[in-house]
């Protein structure tokens, strides 16, 4: 296939992940400009963090394709200011092995590389598969839904910096058509740590995870995906709140700024 969009894809599992493989794959339908510039190791939970401390090395593979030793948002800092020899049309990041619903897109490696894809005006996906915690994912309902959704998305005509959240369930119920939502919220206690003594009785503690269902209103990802949907949500880099900020106003007396 001559041309098609220029698409850098991304991921936090790492650069050999079955997930990001199988991306690179559906996309190579619809294009034949892919960058594939991902981390060295994976980076989960990495959030949107920059490697400020280190130095960040850069491996080329292959012609368009690089593994970095840093993270997935040095992974796109480096793929815009560096690598490619043009800026990306837009930046798909995943197929993560496990869900991104809700709260989770604040810690999500994944959607970190998204957010930075915004900040840089490129428009971005995100895309995860819902799995068994613990458990290799199985990528049956990627497989199904991803290349309808993916001739969508690159189609679509886009503003500057705008980003959507997909996630895949683990199995897709009767219709199979993408549902879009919004974010749900779970209840406290998706990560808590989990104490024990080392053998020289020094205490250390992992971070134990246990995803509650959460917020299971028809209109969320969280049901969506429970529901066997694929979850379409559009996120905003702008996180102000505008209700509190009309209390905050009202309270410090502080004047209103024009819109």
């Amino acid at each position: 296939m001559a041309g098609g969009p220029r698409v850098l894809l991304v991921n936090d599992d790492g650069i050999q992940a079955e997930g990001l493989a199988l991306l690179e794959r559906q996309v190579a339908e619809f294009t034949d400009n892919i960058w594939v510039v991902a981390p060295q190791h994976e980076n989960s939970g990495g959030g949107h963090s920059v490697s400020l401390d280190k130095p960040v090395r850069a491996r080329q593979l292959d012609d368009r394709r690089f593994a970095v030793s840093g993270t997935p948002t040095d992974c796109v800092l480096l793929a815009y200011w560096e690598l490619m020899d043009e800026r990306p049309d837009i930046v798909l990041s995943g197929i993560n092995h496990g869900e991104n619903l809700g709260e989770d897109m604040t810690y999500s490696g994944t959607m970190g590389a998204a957010m930075e894809a915004a900040i840089l005006g490129v428009p971005a996906v995100a895309l995860s598969q819902k799995r068994t915690l613990g458990q290799k994912p199985d990528f049956a309902s990627s497989e199904a839904a991803a290349p309808g959704l993916l001739r969508g998305l690159l189609d679509m005509e886009w503003a500057p910096g705008q980003v959507v959240n997909v996630n895949f369930p683990v199995s897709i119920s009767d219709d199979g058509r993408p549902h879009v939502t919004r974010l749900g919220q779970r209840n406290p206690g998706t990560f808590t740590p989990l104490g024990g003594l080392d053998g020289r009785n020094i205490p250390y503690y992992w971070v134990k995870v246990r995803y509650d269902p959460g917020e299971q209103e028809p209109d969320t990802d969280l049901y969506a995906v429970a529901d066997g949907r694929v979850a379409v949500t559009a996120l905003s880099m702008d996180l102000t709140a505008p209700a509190l900020n009309d209390r905050l106003r009202d309270l410090l007396a502080s004047p209103a700024t024009a819109s």
